[in-house]
């Protein structure tokens, strides 16, 4: 059995454009087409689509997905640590940004805590006073 694009983005609900995109970046295998030109998919098609949505809402970098499909599709030639590796390294990142993000929380919440968002004009606005005084000059 084969899918038309139109067929797997349904199947995947995977927009067409995307699945032209992850075709383009080597993650689904170009399909063979037939002689009308359209592309027909295989059945495995679904599944690779699905990996990869799944791998990209657990945050996978295009790249980390590329490795560990690499990895799915020669299962005897690496090893589980190695996928832990990835997952290891994403994890990692995330807690990074995590930090990150909380400490912008932080820093804004403090500053909008200063305003007392009141109607006057906004060139007593606390909130833009605190952001030209740490901003660079132009």
């Amino acid at each position: 059995m084969t899918y038309r694009i139109g067929e797997l983005s349904k199947l995947t609900g995977c927009h067409i454009e995307t699945l032209r995109f992850y075709e383009r970046e080597g993650l689904l295998p170009p399909p063979p087409r037939g002689s009308n030109g359209y592309r027909y998919y295989p059945k495995d098609s679904v599944a690779r689509v699905r990996f990869i949505l799944h791998a990209k809402q657990l945050g996978f970098s295009l790249n980390d997905i590329a490795e560990l499909l690499s990895i799915q599709v020669a299962q005897d030639a690496r090893t589980c640590a190695d996928v832990k590796s990835i997952a290891q390294q994403k994890l990692s990142t995330i807690r990074q940004k995590i930090q990150e993000l909380e400490e912008m929380y932080s820093a804004l919440e403090e500053v909008a805590k200063a305003c007392d968002g009141s109607v006057d004009s906004a060139r007593y606005c606390s909130i833009l006073q605190a952001l030209t005084q740490n901003a660079e000059p132009m």
